[in-house]
Parts: C-alpha cells; sequence; structure tokens
C-alpha cells in the first residue's frame, strides 16, 4: 500500500497583496464575530442551561464538551478537505451558517417553558441536548472552521496574518462581551427560548453577508484534485509529520494552550456566580474581556513587527500569572484585573501559535490544515480539559445550598490545574527551535 504523499508546498498562481482591503476586513470581523457569538452560547451558556436546567453534574457538561468537539472536529476535517478540492470556501460558509442559525434557535425547542426538567425526564433531556449540540457544531464547525478559517489563510500573507490572527484571536472576547451585555438578562430572566431564537436568527443573516462579502482566492497553480479520503488521510500520516514537523509543533503548542483554557472555560460563569456569589458577574466579565481584547490587539500589532515566535512565551507567561492571580483572586477588582491578564494573555498565545501554523501551511492545504487545527486546538482540548477540570471540582469537594439542596461548585483549584499545563508551551517551542536547525 503506498502511502500519502507529502503536503504539497507549490505556491499561488497569483500573489496576494501585502494589505487586506476593506472587505477583507469587513468579512473578517461580521463573520468572524457572529460565528464566535454562536461559539460562546455553544461553550458557555449552553452550559449554564444545562446547569440550571437540567443537571448539575459537573462530568455531564464535561461529557457534552467532549463529544460536540468530536462531531465538530469530524465536520471540520472533511469539509476542510473537501473545500481544498473545490477551491469554494464562500459557499461552505454562507450555507454553513443559515443551518447553523437555525440549529442554534432549535435549542430553545429543548427548553422547558420554566422552572427545571422533571427528574424522570432528565436522562432524555441530556441526550436530547447532546444529539442537538453534536449537529450544530457539526454544521458550525465545517463553516466556520473549516471553510472560514481556511479563506482566512487563501487571502493573508506572512505580513498580515499577525494582525488578522489578533483581531480573531480578540473576537471571541468581544463576542462574549455582546452577549454578556445584549442577551445575558433573558438568561437570567429564564427567556432560554427567546435568547437561542435571537443568536440563531443573526447567525443565519450572516451566511447571507457572508455570500455577499467573501471571494474565494485564487487557486494555487498546482491543484491537487486527490480524492477528499486520501487528502484527509495524508495530513495524520508520519512522513508528512516528519516532513512539516514545525508546522505540528505548532499545532501541538495550540492543543496546550487550549486544554488550560477548557480547564476553566466550561465552568467560569458558574464559578463567578455561584462560588463567587458575584451578582454582577456580566459587567466584571465584560470590563475584562475589553481589556484583553486590547491586549489582544496591541499584541497582534507588535506581533507583525517583532515576529509572531517572539511573542508567543511572553503571552504564555501572561496567561500563567493571570490564572496563578485568579486563584487568590475574591473582590470585583481583583478578579476583573486577574481575568484580563488570563484572558488577554490566553487570546495573543493563541494568535501567535495560530499565525504561525498559517506560514507554515503549505499552499493550496489550508482546509486540510484547518482540519489538523481543530484536532489540536479544538478537539483533544474540548475532550481533556472540561475532564480535567471536573476532576478538579468533584475533589475541590465545594458545595453551595440552593432551597436546603446541597449542590456541587467549581472552586478556584481550576486555574492551578490550568497554569500548571502552560510549562508545555516552553518546551514544545524549544524542540521546534531545534528541528527547524537540523539539517534534513
Amino acid at each position: 500500500m503506498t502511502s500519502p504523499r507529502p503536503l504539497s508546498a507549490s505556491r499561488p498562481s497569483s500573489p496576494r497583496p501585502q494589505r487586506l482591503g476593506v472587505r477583507v476586513w469587513t468579512a473578517l470581523v461580521v463573520v468572524g464575530l457572529v460565528g464566535q457569538v454562536a461559539w460562546t452560547v455553544e461553550n458557555m451558556y449552553l452550559n449554564v442551561f444545562v446547569y440550571e436546567r437540567i443537571t448539575q453534574d459537573p462530568t455531564v457538561i464535561a461529557m457534552m464538551v467532549a463529544l460536540s468537539a468530536v462531531a465538530a472536529t469530524v465536520a471540520t476535517l472533511l469539509i476542510g478537505a473537501w473545500s481544498d478540492r473545490t477551491g469554494r470556501r464562500r459557499l461552505f460558509v454562507a450555507v454553513g451558517y443559515v443551518a447553523w442559525g437555525a440549529c442554534t434557535a432549535a435549542f430553545g425547542l429543548l427548553s422547558p417553558s420554566e422552572g427545571a426538567v422533571a427528574a424522570p425526564f432528565v436522562l432524555l433531556a441530556v441526550v436530547g441536548i447532546i444529539a442537538l449540540d453534536c449537529v450544530m457544531s457539526m454544521i458550525g464547525s465545517g463553516a466556520n472552521n473549516a471553510a472560514f478559517g481556511a479563506w482566512v489563510t487563501d487571502v493573508t500573507t506572512p505580513r498580515t496574518r499577525g494582525r488578522a490572527d489578533a483581531v480573531l484571536a480578540a473576537l471571541p472576547l468581544l463576542a462574549m462581551l455582546v452577549v454578556f451585555g445584549a442577551l445575558d438578562g433573558l438568561t437570567r430572566a429564564g427567556e432560554w427560548r427567546t435568547f437561542f431564537a435571537v443568536v440563531g436568527g443573526v447567525t443565519a443573516v450572516s451566511g447571507l453577508l457572508a455570500w455577499m462579502l467573501l471571494r474565494d482566492a485564487a487557486p494555487a497553480a498546482t491543484l491537487d484534485v486527490a480524492p477528499v479520503a486520501v487528502r484527509l488521510l495524508r495530513g495524520f500520516h508520519p512522513s508528512t509529520v516528519r516532513a512539516h514537523a514545525p508546522l505540528y509543533l505548532s499545532l501541538a503548542m495550540l492543543a496546550v494552550i487550549g486544554t488550560a483554557a477548557q480547564v476553566f472555560l466550561p465552568y467560569v460563569i458558574i464559578y463567578l456566580q455561584y462560588g463567587l456569589r458575584v451578582e454582577s458577574y456580566a459587567l466584571i466579565l465584560g470590563v475584562s474581556l475589553l481589556a484583553a481584547a486590547t491586549i489582544s490587539v496591541v499584541g497582534g500589532m507588535l506581533m507583525d513587527r517583532l515576529g509572531k515566535r517572539r511573542l508567543l512565551l511572553p503571552a504564555t507567561l501572561l496567561f500563567a500569572v493571570g490564572l496563578l492571580l485568579m486563584f487568590f483572586a475574591r473582590d470585583t477588582v481583583s478578579v476583573i484585573v486577574a481575568a484580563a491578564l488570563a484572558l488577554g494573555g490566553m487570546m495573543l498565545a493563541t494568535a501567535s501559535a495560530s499565525a504561525t501554523a498559517r506560514d507554515e501551511t503549505p499552499d493550496g492545504q489550508a482546509g486540510m490544515v484547518q482540519g489538523l487545527r481543530m484536532v489540536t486546538g479544538t478537539m483533544i482540548p474540548m475532550i481533556v480539559g472540561p475532564f480535567i477540570g471536573a476532576w478538579v471540582i468533584v475533589g475541590d469537594g465545594r458545595t453551595y445550598l440552593d432551597l436546603g439542596v446541597e449542590r456541587p461548585v467549581p472552586g478556584p483549584a481550576m486555574f492551578l490545574a490550568a497554569a500548571a499545563i502552560l510549562a508545555l508551551v516552553p518546551a514544545l517551542a524549544a524542540w521546534r527551535t531545534r528541528r527547524e536547525r537540523t539539517p534534513r
């Protein structure tokens, strides 16, 4: 049996501009931001919905996050390879966003009109939520992570990717701010159906905007017409990994950074609301998210000037310091400062590793590499991270009383666990440097 040939190293048939135009920036911000709003609902608010309306068992949340990550990764691998073969990212983004919005709105149909799901129906509700979450994740990931992410690689260059990826890295924070500021009141009032309907509608409309804003980039000089199945296998073949070791080590760093983030992110709203008993948690997160987004954007400007790799370790250190401060933070001001440093460092480290991986992506293979990024940057973190977080939460043994019933609640120990994981980033960075200096 012959092994899949290594990733193509062919160059584009026509040079890409060294500056991103208004249309590209508008598409990056609009399509990217709406996608992150939808992911905020899926990654954070869906967890709160399950916690409040179905079950307080953190293992259920971890299982939901893990299964949806697997579904999303499969979709990204398939759509990424498929869009590489056709070169038509725009169609996948536009149609995918419309379907994504419909699935998001459908969560409202699974929401009880008031109160929590009755005990005999908890298992049925859990199965229904997880199944719909997997479907929605497949559609959203195919449109956003695979097609839109590959389109970004297509239309950017090494000179423009630092700033572009920094803006993209800040969008999840801005999306959280948008959701907290505009829609959090609906969830606090128990209006979950309206909440999901609004987010779903906005996502569907953005699909129509994507059709008008996006333009597919010029195809590679040598179009690879290999079947989708072959393209899928190629990225995992040992010969491909050896031939592109720096790329795969950059992807490994994304896995470490993402895993550290997923130890606490699925539980952070629950921690603030029920652990610290913060009533104004939306305000705290809003201020810290604005500060973190500023750190990410300014860092992106420095990234294009100083180099993406130079900022990776300082950004990782900033992330770790913020996590350590979150362990000790109890009052409003200290939580805002610690969260801003942690989230800003997280986004800047992610942007640095992501932009470096884009630079190391062979031409014509952006969709397939987006699939690999999904494996390392999303699936592995969202499987490993939440279960580490759940293990720490259960081991910590913190609870609170709700109408006389003792319920488990996340504690600050999860931030220490996340900080410890980040120690792997410098080791991987040193390994990548040695591999690049070693003659082939």
